[in-house]
């Protein structure tokens, strides 16, 4: 029996972000038919493990830490109580709920122009999908490679069953957990860690590193170390973390040598492996497909601009890239594949927005546009403002943090900013703004400001590095 052949002007790869706004901008661009090919769930990363249900989880911790709180301002609210199955139960029902609608929209498109397997490269422009039902070969005229992330696992931690955690399974947990390692220090470590701690989790949190997620000036990790270490169990420059499955319900015995030296252990009822995430390359055997890859397996020539891959009439985008691991860069990298795609070869680059990260821990950490290193120092200068003293902050009791704006001497052109403090994910979007319109700091300080807020804040850092800069 002859093997079954699909023939699409544009073939994607993954139905998540990247993978949908990719189908849509092809279509936008005069491909005819564009073939969707998913072998995992439908649902997108951020709506099922990622985005949203951390949010929901960080959500419910701040509640209990506002409550705890409340005696700063004579307000006493009496014991918090927790309950754990509770708080997973709306975690997942809203969780359920946002990934329920992307779902919807991989099932809305027609079944003819979608095959759930998983596909591999046997060409350029050839594909076999291998089904439930059988082989497909598809034949397109350009692919976009969508495929996204998975965790990755340290190897000491590989054998701990049901006890081990990841971004991706901590959220089907019935109920919170007694105690919890969280290993990484990243963005989702300090995310995930800070909230079980803040919903009464007994947790402790473990990094191979010394450095804080995002910021990169040293006074910047300077006042986040000050600041996490300050409310956290947080064990920086460990070395040799590994676990071992205790027998029936007792959980995990964890072995880690300290930053001093010394051999710790301690047990634990899970372990969070927190410790980045992976390209979902493997079963594309994309070098099947003619493209040169490193000893990763990833492709050695991928472009920003275009999101196309060497010469090849393969694009990539989203996750898997592994370069702007973020959801709004995933559409926007979508957007550029799926219309490069249709378009092939007349592959055209395009402007990438400002780099916009945030980590929504309390406080908030944000990074803006471009951090000047060392070597920039004398075409570059900064404004900084600390939020111990800063109005609105005092008021509402979280006067902690700092915010540093950067911009060129010559012009007051702003480049970028660190941030950490109250608000710091509503005011990384003013900079990353301020940024894309190009504006100079001078500019920036004549802007409206409200009193008493923390954006206040912005100018005076604004009219700081104004000060630096020559107009």
């Amino acid at each position: 029996m002859s093997e079954a052949v699909i023939h699409a002007d544009v073939a994607v790869i993954g139905a998540g972000s990247a993978g949908l706004v990719a189908r849509r901008h092809a279509l936008r661009s005069g491909a005819k038919r564009v073939l969707l090919i998913e072998g995992g769930p439908y649902g997108t990363t951020c709506a099922r493990v990622g985005c949203m249900p951390s949010k929901l989880l960080i959500a419910a911790a701040d509640a209990a830490e506002q409550l705890r709180s409340a005696r700063m301002f004579g307000i006493e609210a009496g014991s918090v109580e927790i309950d754990g199955a509770a708080v997973m139960a709306r975690v997942q029902r809203e969780r359920d709920r946002f990934a329920g609608f992307a779902v919807e929209s991989s099932e809305a498109i027609d079944a003819s122009d979608r095959v759930r397997g998983w596909a591999r490269f046997v060409g350029p422009r050839s594909l076999v999908v291998d089904t439930a039902e059988g082989s497909v070969r598809v034949e397109a005229r350009a692919v976009v490679v969508a495929t996204g992330s998975t965790p990755w696992v340290p190897p000491g931690l590989r054998g701990l069953g049901d006890r081990l955690l990841t971004s991706d399974s901590v959220f089907e947990l019935p109920t919170l957990p007694r105690s919890l390692a969280v290993v990484g220090a990243g963005a989702i470590g300090l995310e995930l860690g800070q909230a079980m701690h803040r919903l009464g989790v007994e947790t402790m949190i473990f990094a191979k590193g010394s450095r804080m997620p995002l910021v990169s000036s040293e006074v910047m990790q300077g006042v986040a170390r000050e600041l996490f270490e300050a409310s956290l169990a947080l064990h920086l420059g460990v070395a040799d973390v590994a676990g071992e499955r205790l027998e029936g319900d007792r959980g995990v015995q964890l072995r880690w040598t300290g930053a001093d030296g010394g051999a710790r252990e301690a047990e634990f009822e899970y372990v969070l492996a927190a410790t980045g995430r992976r390209s979902q390359l493997d079963r594309l055997d994309l070098g099947q497909a003619g493209v040169e890859l490193d000893a990763e397996g990833r492709p050695t020539s991928w472009d920003l601009r275009t999101t196309q891959i060497a010469d090849a009439p393969i694009f990539m985008a989203g996750d898997v890239t592994g370069v702007r691991t973020i959801l709004h860069e995933a559409s926007a990298e979508g957007r550029i594949a799926g219309s490069n795609a249709a378009r092939h070869p007349d592959v055209r680059a395009h402007d990438r927005q400002v780099p916009l990260r945030i980590m929504f821990t309390d406080p908030n950490i944000a990074v803006v546009g471009e951090i000047p290193g060392d070597a920039d120092e004398r075409a570059c200068a900064f404004g900084e403002v600390d939020f111990s003293n800063q109005g609105r902050a005092r008021i509402i009791g979280h006067a902690h943090g700092r915010v540093r704006i950067y911009g060129r001497r010559e012009g007051g052109e702003i480049l970028g900013a660190e941030m950490i403090g109250p608000g710091a994910e509503h005011m990384a979007h003013l900079l990353a703004w301020s940024i894309e319109q190009g504006l100079s700091a001078q500019r920036a300080v004549e802007m409206p400001y409200y009193h008493p807020v923390v954006e206040e804040g912005l100018r005076t850092a604004f009219g700081e590095l104004a000060k630096k800069c020559r107009a």
